[in-house]
């Protein structure tokens, strides 16, 4: 759900401009089953809670102010797989910085990652992360970075973990349908030595907003 996130890591974050994802205990995060093709929703923050509603459909929606500070809110699928994940940003307005991204976790070994669409006033990694090569999908360039994580927050508390990062060059058109072939950004990363885990967690089409404002709205599928 992010790049770096919770308080604790304030100083990482405006650092590098990421943003993050903290140890979520039970009461931080929501889910819910259904029938639909998503399963799985949260919604996170450091601070006060955004304004995000879990809606049918695997849809959500979120209007989010500077006080949410670091927030991920998205609906998605536990656990993650190798999959093409199709969506639609009606609306996706952030005022600072905010990233629509494709965002989820593995276990053993341990790793953050994120195929990021588009951004706010920040693109991701552009400063504080080790460039990899780049990799062509779904119509787009997008730049492979690394960042490791020292002894910082993650789904199995206070590690040091990687982060992996697929970040398109230019902005994706938002409002249209939409697919992310996670599949093509895997085998890159490998092909780059940036293993994933064998262990899936979530996986989630993600707002995530550091210290901004802003409105979105997402259906998943």
């Amino acid at each position: 759900m992010n790049l770096i996130r919770t308080i604790a890591i304030v100083s990482t974050a405006t650092t590098f401009g990421l943003l993050g994802c903290g140890d979520m205990e039970e009461a931080d995060i929501e889910s819910t089953e259904s029938a639909l093709t998503t399963n799985y929703y949260q919604n996170w923050s450091s601070g006060s809670a955004p304004n995000c509603t879990n809606n049918s459909g695997g849809n959500y929606s979120c209007n989010w102010t500077t006080s949410a500070q670091n927030f991920v809110a998205g609906e998605g699928w536990k656990p993650g797989s190798v999959r093409t994940i199709g969506y639609n940003a009606g609306v996706f307005s952030p005022n600072g910085n905010a990233y629509l991204t494709l965002y989820g976790w593995t276990k053993n070994p341990l790793i953050e990652y994120y195929v990021v669409d588009t951004w706010g006033s920040w693109r991701p990694c552009s400063s504080g992360c080790t460039h990899k090569g780049t990799v062509s999908s779904d119509g787009g360039t997008y730049d492979i970075y690394t960042h490791q994580q020292v002894n910082q927050p993650s789904i199995e508390g206070t590690k040091t973990f990687m982060q992996f990062f697929s970040v398109r060059q230019s902005k994706r058109q938002t409002g249209v349908n939409s697919n992310i072939n996670f599949g093509t950004h895997k085998s890159a990363w490998a092909n780059k030595g940036m293993n994933l885990g064998s262990t899936w967690d979530y996986q989630i089409m993600a707002t995530e907003g550091f210290n901004s404002s802003g409105s979105s709205n997402v259906s998943t599928w």
